[in-house]
């Protein structure tokens, strides 16, 4: 596994100096691109051989949020891989080495050249110890769409995607999609995330969210203009 310590800086907490979600996402991405950094299969490895991981889905489940100021640990590993895909956990424990968040995630890897997905080469593979996965929740990869069951549903103003959305490969940053998605609902206290990834947002985009609602339970959908979604995310409220 790889770990990296980690201080909670003001420019990465919420309204209650709390560390945000999409903070914590983009911890989690810093922690993965040091480990294949490392590994010798980073981004400037992978562009050379004409590949490039894309997300396809993140499960957070969250016991709590560290604070400002904060000392914590941010860990990663890969489980397996399986043809193009590679399965990844994450975790944040805090100061006593206690775990505060659990995530896991599924990539693909992509040929830059055809866009296509593409198996793993050995280069790759050797680069990386698979580890045990971690004990946690592991939900279906694929969120769904609410069908007609009872709840609220509301149709968010459009937004139109901007270059502080993008990331070096020139779309969407995938934690910009949780940003966005969360914006829609207001500030929660979530225990739980899902985030299904559809399609990649490019510049200049609209955007045209939909919140499904029910109790203590948000569905958000990033809609194009035909209403196909790039992104589908769950969010969990906790219980008091």
């Amino acid at each position: 596994m790889y770990e990296y310590g980690k201080r909670i800086g003001f420019s990465e907490c919420d309204t209650v100096r709390q560390l945000s979600v999409t903070s914590l996402i983009d911890a989690f991405q810093d922690c993965s691109t040091f480990q294949s950094e490392d590994a010798g299969a980073g981004f400037y490895v992978l562009e050379k051989s004409h590949l490039v991981w894309v997300v396809n889905y993140w499960e957070l489940q969250i016991d709590k949020l560290p604070h400002l100021c904060d000392n914590v640990t941010v860990g990663t590993f890969p489980y397996s891989f399986k043809g193009c895909f590679g399965l990844r956990n994450f975790y944040m424990k805090n100061a006593d080495g206690e775990y505060i968040v659990k995530a896991n995630s599924m990539w693909t890897l992509i040929d830059t050249d055809t866009f296509k997905p593409t198996k793993a080469p050995d280069f790759i593979r050797e680069s990386y110890t698979i580890e045990e996965k971690l004990d946690m929740e592991y939900n279906p990869r694929k969120v769904q769409i609410p069908k007609e069951d009872g709840r609220k549903t509301v149709h968010k103003d459009p937004i139109t995607i901007q270059i502080h959305h993008l990331d070096s490969n020139h779309h969407v940053n995938n934690g910009q999609y949780v940003k966005l998605a969360m914006s829609t609902i207001g500030e929660k206290d979530i225990a739980s995330i899902r985030i299904d990834y559809r399609k990649q947002a490019l510049l200049g985009d609209e955007i045209f969210p939909v919140v499904y609602e029910k109790e203590n339970e948000w569905i958000v959908a990033l809609n194009d203009r035909d209403g196909n979604p790039f992104s589908v995310s769950q969010f969990v409220g906790r219980n008091r």
